[in-house]
């Protein structure tokens, strides 16, 4: 089994939610958002902005492919509020 994890992507959102992301120089679609969860909390109520931010990191497991004849696989994006980074995991047999 490989694993890959905490590679840097690119990733263009669509109403909140990942569309598109770049990864080894080849541009991947999101077909369906599989799971999403975040870790970390509110910032306090004097550091807040409108919608209030989220201190810590969102999860967003996804089925994407690269293109209409190649399969999907699923993949981890992770989006390091604090540092407003994306990082991708991908693990197969």
């Amino acid at each position: 089994m490989s694993r890959v994890h905490g590679e840097p992507v690119h990733v263009w959102l669509e109403d909140g939610r990942p569309a598109r992301f770049v990864w080894r120089g080849r541009l991947y679609t999101v077909l369906a958002v599989v799971e999403r969860w975040a870790t970390g909390s509110e910032l306090p109520a004097a550091e807040q902005r409108d919608p209030a931010p989220l201190a810590g990191r969102e999860f967003w497991r996804v089925e994407a492919s690269p293109g209409k004849n190649v399969p999907s696989a699923v993949y981890e994006l992770r989006h390091d509020q604090d540092a407003d980074r994306w990082l991708l995991s991908r693990s197969w047999d």
